[in-house]
């Protein structure tokens, strides 16, 4: 019995150690996954701080590394911009339901993002912005026509729409960076009738145009023939008969000298010019 007793104790130390191995080892773990933390790039991150009165909104943790003790928690935020598509039916003006595809950038601001953990926390998606949106496009759209819509006051209302949603995000502590209208679904009839209203009010603005066109021609004509007749009476309330006698020599004299000219003078000619004959 003396001899096995030290065996005996030693085995008993061996499962000591071993179970404070493995209790250090997942203790290690523990404090590996909570204490010891990186926040990536774009991210930032607000600390719970479980006996010293929770989330402390004025202090941001950036991106690092940073040290958190096991009792507390680090939640941590994407602060770079994200894209998501909205669909939805509205009705217009005049009763008619319109189904529009809009999307939308956003984010959490930085600097205040203990204030949107405290209020909203982190599904602030679904439970502000995607509200926000439909009910801000639900009332834009009620005031205008489907026509509207489709073609002439696209981007008036999606601006409209993103002022009005923008103003009341920001005061919730996300920022919207914009708001588009990918896709307008109307009625099939009636998106037919306004394509053929847009077509036809094309072809009344090309028959305008043209008529305008014709238009210019015709006074630039007008213009032209004025000036010319004007330049035709001052030219002859300008020719006297001396100066018409004068420029008719200096003709004859040019013709008389051409290599392809028999001249042959008999008298003489009206105002008292030479008679020329015989011109091949």
């Amino acid at each position: 019995m003396s001899i096995q007793q030290p065996q005996y104790v030693n085995q008993t130390k061996i499962v000591r150690w071993a179970i404070i191995g493995f209790l250090l080892l997942l203790l290690f773990f523990v404090l590996t996954n909570t204490t010891f933390l990186t926040i990536e790039p774009g991210h930032v991150g607000v600390k719970f701080k479980r006996f010293d009165g929770g989330i402390k909104k004025e202090k941001i943790f950036t991106q690092g590394f940073h040290i958190v003790a096991p009792w507390d928690r680090m939640i941590v935020y994407d602060t770079r911009y994200n894209e998501n598509v909205e669909k939805m039916e509205v009705l217009s003006k005049n009763g008619l339901n319109i189904v529009v595809e809009l999307s939308f950038r956003y984010r959490p601001i930085a600097d205040q993002i203990g204030y949107l953990h405290d209020n909203v926390g982190e599904d602030y998606l679904s439970r502000i912005i995607i509200p926000e949106i439909r009910s801000a496009t639900r009332e834009v759209i009620g005031k205008y026509l489907p026509e509207e819509l489709y073609s002439t006051k696209r981007e008036a209302i999606q601006d409209e729409i993103f002022q009005r949603t923008s103003e009341s995000l920001t005061k919730k502590h996300i920022a919207l960076d914009a708001i588009l209208i990918r896709q307008v679904k109307l009625p099939a009839t009636l998106e037919q009738a306004i394509e053929r209203k847009l077509k036809q009010e094309q072809e009344s603005l090309e028959y305008d145009f043209k008529l305008l066109k014709e238009k210019k021609e015709a006074e630039r004509k007008i213009i032209e023939a004025e000036a010319k007749a004007e330049s035709n009476r001052i030219l002859s309330a300008s020719l006297t008969d001396k100066i018409l006698r004068d420029k008719g020599i200096d003709a004859t004299i040019e013709l008389s000298t051409s290599p392809n000219s028999k001249v042959i003078v008999v008298g003489s000619g009206d105002a008292g010019l030479p008679l020329i004959l015989g011109n091949n």
